[in-house]
This record gives structure tokens, sequence and C-alpha cells, in this order.
């Protein structure tokens, strides 16, 4: 992780409690250094900033943007909240565009705020980006004016809708007539979801259709926790607070995981004809690798972080990209996770096969011959040194409840696979470190409850 005093950027960008680290002085600091890596990488003079329904956000956004405009920019602040998917793809299209500032703190608590760089491939700043950009807020300069700057009012939403519109096929949807629910969650997808199900005259319910500070008293997260709405027979469908996750329930009121979804939005995509590799982090489910093997497509795994997805985006033919919280594109679409995108695709297969979600779930898990039980151990360590130290003990682990372990995979943190079986699936845990506390976490996934009670005991043991 990339540090610049008490200014860390992690896997996307920078975030903070509001008026405790996430403050003007800090948004200063790090809009300045933005405004010298553009300088010094690029010719494009505008730059596109945009919103989610936090508090102060738009605050924020417009000082930043005042920042920018007095450094010689022409700025494009977006008219309204907006979600990053929709400030993502308008940094691809936008004229003279050399980036766009995205404030945002995603599925975090109601006190958090951040800030994240979008370059105009739309998609996550790479390592060397956020490196870079830490290297210029640590040398304090500020840059002086090159020309007057301005700053303009803008919607976003048209160029994304008519994009949007481009890729799913609403006519499958209408005419599938799939009933759903759609929980707005207090998020930026509201006035963007709802309005291309408006446009393409399909039939919902809805909640939670106001902005809310406060997230209703929860997070906002699409997880079962917090969709509380769901109705016998309806799909719910939620994205997080800037619309770049989503999350499903069936027609059950089951939380379907991005994992099945996945595998199912894999093979619905490979029989439309689409073509390219399936690009995946290392925490994902086996079951999109059995599924992939089996639809004769490649796939590539990637450190957990969507900037890792996004990069292999930019290298490869992609049919479809996901991680297991929520994250998930195409390549058709922008190297960036789009929840709106993602909940719109899930429709559109669900219409496209004419059968309820649980019956996918079923028809998939039959597909890859197995069931895929996930879960996660945390492990509150008292500073990094122990958190090393057990790290590299672990590490060591050569047989877990009493299978050898067979195969590792060191790309991020260390994967364990053990108890193969024969249809090729197997067990396993990945033991990650946390990047912002001594925390060591372990997520793990076999076929059966049993089992994943049993690997959650040995980890509790051997740690």
């Amino acid at each position: 992780m990339a540090t610049a005093g008490k200014i860390k950027f992690g896997t996307d960008g920078f975030r903070g409690i509001i008026a405790d680290d996430f403050t003007f002085e800090n948004v200063e600091k790090i809009t300045y250094a933005i405004s010298k890596y553009i300088l010094e990488t690029s010719a494009r003079k505008t730059v596109l900033i945009g919103y989610d329904p936090r508090f102060m956000a738009d605050k924020f956004a417009k000082f930043s943007a005042e920042i920018l405009s007095d450094t010689g920019f022409r700025v494009l602040l977006s008219s309204k909240v907006v979600p990053t998917p929709v400030i993502a793809y308008a940094a691809t299209v936008e004229a003279d565009c050399a980036g766009a500032l995205m404030f945002t703190a995603s599925h975090n608590p109601k006190e958090y705020l951040g800030i994240k760089f979008i370059p105009n491939y739309g998609g996550p700043a790479t390592k060397e980006i956020t490196d870079r950009i830490v290297a210029l807020i640590n040398d304090g300069a500020r840059n002086s004016a090159q020309a007057e700057g301005e700053i303009v009012e803008k919607d976003f939403s048209d160029k994304y809708f008519s994009h949007i519109e481009s890729l799913i096929d609403f006519d499958t949807i209408r005419q599938g007539g799939v009933k759903f629910i759609y929980d707005g969650l207090f998020s930026a997808s509201i006035g963007y979801f709802d309005k291309l199900l408006n446009r393409n005259h399909i039939k919902y319910e809805a909640f939670n259709l106001h902005y809310d500070p406060n997230f209703g008293g929860g997070l906002p997260e699409p997880k079962e926790k917090f969709m509380h709405y769901h109705t016998a027979g309806f799909l719910t469908l939620a994205n997080d607070g800037d619309a770049d996750r989503y999350g499903v329930m069936d027609e059950n009121g089951e939380y379907i995981s991005p994992n099945i979804i996945m595998a199912i939005l894999l093979k619905y995509l490979k029989e439309k004809g689409a073509k390219g590799k399936m690009i995946k982090t290392v925490g994902v489910s086996q079951i999109i690798d059995i599924t992939a093997k089996k639809l004769g497509i490649e796939t590539i795994t990637t450190p957990v972080g969507f900037k890792w997805l996004s990069e292999k985006m930019r290298e490869n033919e992609t049919i479809l990209a996901g991680e297991d919280s929520g994250g998930l594109s195409t390549g058709c679409h922008i190297p960036e996770k789009d929840g709106i995108f993602a909940n719109l695709l899930i429709l559109e297969a669900v219409s496209h096969y004419k059968k309820p979600l649980y019956e996918l779930k079923n028809e998939i898990l039959k597909f890859a011959g197995t069931e895929f039980l996930q879960d996660r151990v945390d492990i509150k360590l008292k500073n990094d040194e122990e958190k090393k130290a057990l790290m590299k003990k672990f590490s060591k682990v050569s047989e877990i409840c009493g299978h050898k372990v067979f195969d590792t995979l060191k790309i991020d943190g260390v994967k364990f696979f053990f108890d193969k079986k024969e249809n090729g699936s197997s067990s396993w845990i990945l033991m990650r470190e946390s990047g912002t506390e001594p925390l060591l976490r372990f997520y793990v996934e076999t076929d059966c409850k049993e089992n994943l009670e049993k690997i959650k005991e040995f980890i509790k043991n051997n740690i």
C-alpha cells in the first residue's frame, strides 16, 4: 500500500474518516498531486469529477474542482450524484479527457469518504500510477496555472445510458416479464438503474429510492444483511454506495453469491457467442475454473482488487471479469466494475432462460458437479511483526485436515489446495494479510458444511 504521511492509498484510492484523515487539507494535497501527474504524463486538459451520496461528498468535489480550475484545467463537474461506473465510462468518451476524480467510499460505513483517480481508459489506476501520485504528494510542491481554467457542470448520464442500451437486450427483459424488486439502498444507482428500466418500459417494484448519508442505519452494501425487501416469486437487486458492485436475492429470498452469478453469466455469454478469456481474482470460487474449462474458456487469475482485473482486461480479449466481492464487467464494457450493468445482465439471462434464478443456480452446480461453500476467518493480532511471523509459520503447512497440500498459488498471499476430487475440484484456503491493520484473513472453500467447519477449526487451532 502506497502512503504519504497520513494519506494511504489502498487497492482503490484513498479512504478515510471524514474530519479525521479525510479533510480538505488532505484532499487539497491529493488534488494537486493528481494535477501534477496529469501535467507530466498528458497534454490533455479536461478532468471529470463525480461524487456519491455521502455526507460532504459534493462539497469536497467542488473544492477539488476549484483547485484544478485554478491550475488551468477545464473541469467537468457532475451536476448531480453519479455512480463510479458512469464517471468511468465518461472518462473514455469525453473529448480531451485526461482522467476523472471520484469522491466515494464505496460500501464503507457512513463516516467514511474517499477519492480515487480514474485514468481515461475508464478503469482503476494502476499501482504505478498510484505510486507516482503518492510521490508527488510527498514533494509538497504546487504547480502554477498554465492557463485560465474553468468549471462546467455536466450530466454524464445520457452517453452512459446509450452505451448500456447497446449492450443489454432490453427487449428480452421486457418480454421475459421477470418479477423483481429494485432496492435502491440509498445509493448512487438511484436515478440511473431505475431510469434505464423506465426508459425501456420494464416493470418493477422499488424501495429506498432516495439518498440518505446514513444509509438507513445500515451499510451501503448489497448483501443479505442489508437487503431487507424480498417477496416470494420476486428477485431482489441492489448496488453498493457508488453502484460499482451488485447483489441479488433469488425468488425464494436466498442471497446468491457473486461466484454463482459469474458462473451463470459466463455460460450465458458463451452461448450468446461472446469470446475471450475469463479473468478472476484469486479468491474466486473453483466453480468458475470448472465452468470455464467445460466451456473451453481460458482463465487468468489475478491478485485481489479490480485494478488487477482491469489491467488484464486491457491486455486480453475478455468474455467476463469478476471478483467474489461483487465486482463484474465484460470486454465490451469498461475495464471497471459496474453493478448497474451487472444487475441488468442478470435480468437479461434470467429472462432469456425463462427460468427462476434458483433453478439456474441448481443447473450450474449440476454442470460443475459439486457444491461450493465459502466462508472467511479473520484473525486479529497484536502487531505487524506477529502477523508476519504467523504468515511465515502457516505458509509451511503441508497437510490440512488429514489431506496433503498438493498445490499452492502465491500471487496474493498464499492459496493452499488440498482434498482433490475426481471432478477436478478441491478444498482450498487463501491466506492474505490486511494492508491496513494487524489482521490475517483466511478464505475457505469446500464442498460441504461439515468440512467447512473442520477447516475453520483447523485454522483457529494453528493460529
